[in-house]
């Protein structure tokens, strides 16, 4: 059974043009330490369960409202049942947006092959050569890059996804991202919260300036088609 840890009955920038909610998923095989989600990572057991039961009726008593759902988390791939939620979802007409940090590319193929999900957001965490640092996790970057073309191929609406970290995430980790990602149809680079992070070392870390992100915006046009600053 899916644990859904977290309900965003309105979830405005989470699917853009759509009327939509957020599930949240718990547990996450990346330790990034500026990651603001820290107990849906690391005690995913401590949170709240909604029943499947339960997001079912929530479902169907907004039919006609709502359009479509985003399931994020942690790292929703790693959840042994996400068919069952996906197939509720679309059951209804809805549609599905997936976040995903890319390391499960097999499982990945396999939702997208079902048919299971309409747009896809994959967060490219740091350029490949530096995932294991950036993660503080064992990630094979091969995988990473294999569900990069993955998703590329897929024909499905996708946005690539990257969090700026002063002195972790920094200019040259975007402009080499971008390369990675070149003719990407959207690159979207996020601003980095320091609220509940892994690391509490984070909480004191201060934010890049507006200025700084729009900056690293124009580094990336160069590579992909739009690039959007989130988060000033």
């Amino acid at each position: 059974m899916v644990e859904i840890k977290g309900l965003e009955k309105f979830a405005s920038r989470d699917f853009p043009g759509h009327i939509s909610s957020t599930v949240f998923l718990g547990g996450c095989n990346f330790r990034c330490p500026y990651c603001h989600n820290a107990d849906l990572v690391l005690r995913p057991e401590s949170l709240p369960t909604t029943l499947l039961d339960t997001f079912i009726c929530y479902l169907d008593m907004r039919q006609g409202w709502l359009e479509g759902v985003c399931v994020s988390g942690g790292e929703p791939l790693l959840a042994p049942h996400l068919e069952e939620l996906l197939l509720v979802i679309k059951e209804r007409n809805l549609l599905v947006k997936l976040d995903t940090n890319g390391s499960l590319p097999g499982r990945l193929g396999e939702i997208i092959r079902a048919g299971l999900v309409d747009q896809v957001a994959l967060d490219v965490k740091a350029p490949l050569e530096r995932y294991r640092e950036v993660t503080c996790s064992s990630v094979d970057p091969a995988a990473v890059s294999e569900s990069l073309d993955l998703v590329r191929n897929s024909g499905l609406e996708c946005t690539f996804r990257t969090t700026a970290v002063p002195d972790l995430v920094g200019p040259e980790d975007v402009r080499s991202i971008a390369q990675m990602i070149r003719g990407a149809r959207l690159y979207q680079i996020q601003q980095f919260f320091p609220n509940n992070t892994l690391d509490s070392r984070y909480l004191e870390v201060r934010p890049f300036s507006r200025q700084e992100l729009l900056d690293m915006a124009d580094l990336a046009r160069s590579y992909v088609q739009e690039v959007r600053v989130e988060g000033i």
